[in-house]
Formats: structure tokens, C-alpha cells, sequence
């Protein structure tokens, strides 16, 4: 069925129609802000479709493992020779003692996977579970999407339901502020650092924000104050925050003065409700799938045996770098040396990072470097991770001014909340 719906799509358009689809797109992402600095967001004509069937399958399973993972993460706060594994710093250690006052570890996540919708592969690679982007974002482009005349005259034979996320981020901060009781009303503030390309997704969150009745300011961490028990953001009084700002980047920016900023003072205090809280932490660290693709570990965690078959489905094998043995597809195996046996299945993830930053890529590598590599990570948290398999659709677009059908690189990134 998905694949007649997309075929119609693209019979809709021609180099004419394109062009003029095209003009409708820019038009709707000029006057939203639809930028990633000055990078429109969409540069295809067809949003991502699935079938209703192919999304309730996503959901179904993204629940799964963020429950599984909430299980791990818990086993491993409490298990010294797990929670070693997590590579926490001593600065992220004294963070994750602070109580936020309300007990979802994670009010806002998003798992990151490939979902080949032709062949049903599902496989997660990341759980970014600390400040997911791009929620704002994706809502308004749906709605622009949904302005093209191709969608238009596709929406005559084919059901199409955009699946909204603002609300869901809303109704998640107002959940913890309210666990936190500790104001009644929310006096809140969108915080991360000035001038990065995202800053029109804030804009974006306090447009709607205020049109639910909640008022929200845009700030940095260097506009924080604390004083007489209430944290004020630029002058004013805020007790809810709205956390877009990544706890490593924090910390490096402040080094040891981090544990003394007003942010991390107020939280201490109860004095603010931080959402997500610094305890979101061990889920986003990549780690936690070495803990879910892990029979020892899970069964610790009291994940029971057919869950742990589901989550091999959709969870790459996973493993801190460091020396030792360990399992791999039920058999011992002596770590180090596998991985520099089995590079072309292989890649290397830092434990803490985003966007592709410090990966190396077996299948891509010299062998000589793979190994260099291999033996640095030993050294600074790195993960290990099996090859997963890749989703590509046909998207169209225009190219030198005329239609260009083309396969695309396709990534399904579901957000969760609570």
C-alpha cells in the first residue's frame, strides 16, 4: 500500500508542478522560520509517509525499548560494575544527585532509528533522551507540507494525518512542574546557548507557548541569576524551565565552576523545575544500548527474556571499548581483538556526544588506522556498535530547475514523552 501511495505522489508531479510545489515550500518555510541557521529545513517535496499499521508498529516498539531502558538505567545507578560502565564524570556524578522533584528521568526523548518501511527492518542507533531538537520544527513543517498542491490533490485518494508533538512537549512540562509543586503558576524560560542554528525552533516554542497560555523567555546560561531563593533569566523570575542545553556542553563551558552556576544552585534548592532534569543523563548516554543488547546486564535489570528477544531485533549489539571479554550472538569473545578482527561490521561511537560527531566507521576505515583507533578509544568512553541496516527512499526534488526523483538516505526519529 505504501508503495502505491508514494508512486501516486510522484506521478502528481511533473517539472511544471515542481517548480511550482516548490515555490509554495520555500514560501511556507520563509514565512515560519523553517531554518537550521540559514539552511532551509526541507529540500524534498514529500514529507516521510507511513501507513497507519507501519506507525503503530514504531510506536509499539519505541515504548518497549524506552521502558526497557528506564529498567537498565535504574539497575545501573544502583550496580557499581554497571554503572562504571556509563563513564560518568565526577562533575555528571554530583549532578545526578540532585533531586528535580518529580520522577520521569526523561519528560522528552527521541529514539533516533532506520525504519525500512518496504521491508519492515526497524533498528534503533541512539536514544536521545537529554534535549531532543527539532519538535517545533517538524509540527510546523508538517503543517506547511500539508499547503503544497501535490499534497492537496494526494489527499483526494489518500488519507494523510500528520502526528503533532508540541502538545505532547507542553503537556510534559506542565506534568513535572506540577509533580514538583512548588509554585502554582509556571513562570518559564527556553535555555540554551545564544546564536546557535536552533534558535529559530525556540522562537517557534514561544509562539506556541503563548498561545497556550503560557509565557516563556529565551535565554542563555550567562543570563541566569540566583538570589533570595528564586532563579530570574534575564531579570525576571522563572520556575519552569525548558532545557535545551546538553549538560556536557555545560560542563566544559564552566569546568568547576559548573556546580556553583545559578542553574545548577536553583536545582539543588528545589528553587526551579528543570525539564529535562540532569538525571536524564544515563539514558543518553550511548552506552545504554550496551546495556540493552547485553543478556547479563538485562537479566540483572529483571528484563524478562522475551522482551530481551524483541530488543535484539531492534537494538544493535553494543559494548563499551575496553579490554576484556565479554558476548557476542551468545559466544565469548575477547573484545579488543574482535573489533579489530571485524571492522567492516563495526563503528565506534564517543559515549557522550550528538550529531555524528567522533564516530569512525569501520567499513570506511583503513585497517591500520581501525586499529589506532580502536586502541584510543580504550582510553576515553567509547562505544562499539554493530553495522545496522540502512533505510533509503525515492524523494522528489528540484534540480536545475527541473523534477529529480532520487533515492535518499531515511532516518525515523519518534519523540517520547513520559
Amino acid at each position: 500500500m505504501l508503495h502505491d501511495a508514494i508512486t501516486f505522489y510522484h506521478s502528481l508531479l511533473d517539472d511544471e508542478s515542481a517548480l511550482a510545489n516548490q515555490a509554495v515550500l520555500d514560501a511556507g518555510q520563509r514565512r515560519e522560520g523553517l531554518f537550521f541557521g540559514e539552511r532551509p529545513l526541507a529540500t524534498v517535496l514529500r514529507p516521510r509517509m507511513m501507513t497507519a499499521a507501519q506507525y503503530d508498529r514504531l510506536r509499539q516498539v519505541s515504548e518497549l525499548v524506552a521502558q526497557a531502558a528506564r529498567m537498565a538505567r535504574a539497575y545501573a545507578l544502583d550496580e557499581p560494575r554497571v554503572r562504571a560502565l556509563m563513564g560518568f564524570t565526577p562533575h555528571e556524578e554530583a549532578l545526578l544527585e540532585i533531586d528535580p522533584g518529580y520522577t520521569e528521568p526523561s519528560a522528552s526523548s527521541r529514539l533516533d532509528s532506520f525504519y525500512d518501511t518496504f521491508n519492515g527492518s526497524l533498528q534503533f542507533v541512539e536514544y536521545n533522551a537529554e534535549s531532543p531538537a527539532a519538535i517545533a520544527y517538524e509540527d510546523v513543517l508538517s503543517d506547511v507540507f500539508m499547503e503544497l498542491p501535490v499534497m492537496q490533490a494526494f489527499a483526494t485518494r489518500y488519507r494523510v494525518q500528520p502526528i503533532p508533538a508540541r502538545h505532547r512537549m507542553l503537556q510534559a512540562l506542565m506534568d513535572a512542574f506540577r509533580e514538583w509543586g512548588r509554585a502554582d503558576e509556571p513562570r518559564a524560560a527556553i535555555i540554551d546557548w545564544k546564536g546557535l542554528p536552533t534558535h529559530s525552533e525556540f522562537v517557534l516554542f514561544q509562539r506556541y507557548f503563548a498561545d497556550q497560555q503560557l509565557d516563556a523567555i529565551i535565554c542563555s546560561p550567562e543570563e541566569l541569576e540566583y538570589r533570595g531563593g528564586t532563579l530570574y533569566a534575564q531579570g525576571r523570575p522563572i520556575n519552569l524551565i525548558y532545557r535545551r542545553l546538553l549538560i556536557s556542553e555545560f560542563l566544559q563551558r564552566y569546568g568547576d565552576d559548573a556546580l556553583e552556576h545559578p542553574l545548577v544552585q536553583a536545582c539543588r534548592d528545589g528553587a526551579v523545575c528543570l525539564v529535562n532534569s540532569f538525571r536524564t543523563k544515563p539514558l543518553y548516554k550511548k552506552m545504554i544500548f550496551g546495556l540493552l543488547s547485553d543478556p547479563e546486564i538485562m537479566d540483572g535489570a529483571g528484563i524478562d527474556r522475551a522482551t530481551q528477544a524483541t530488543l535484539a531485533e531492534h537494538i544493535p549489539w553494543t559494548r563499551r571499548v575496553q579490554h576484556g571479554r565479554t558476548t557476542y550472538q551468545g559466544q565469548e569473545i575477547d573484545l579488543i581483538p574482535f573489533i579489530i578482527e571485524h571492522q567492516d561490521r563495526l563503528l565506534l561511537k564517543p559515549n557522550d556526544e550528538y550529531g555524528g560527531k567522533g564516530i569512525v566507521i569501520g567499513w570506511e576505515t583503513r585497517p591500520d588506522e581501525w586499529a589506532r583507533a580502536v586502541h584510543l578509544a580504550v582510553d576515553v568512553p567509547f562505544v562499539v556498535q554493530e553495522r545496522v541496516h540502512i533505510a533509503y527512499e525515492d524523494y522528489p526534488a528540484v534540480r536545475d530547475g527541473k523534477l529529480d526523483i532520487s533515492r535518499r538516505l531515511v532516518d525515523t526519529d519518534p519523540y517520547l514523552f513520559g
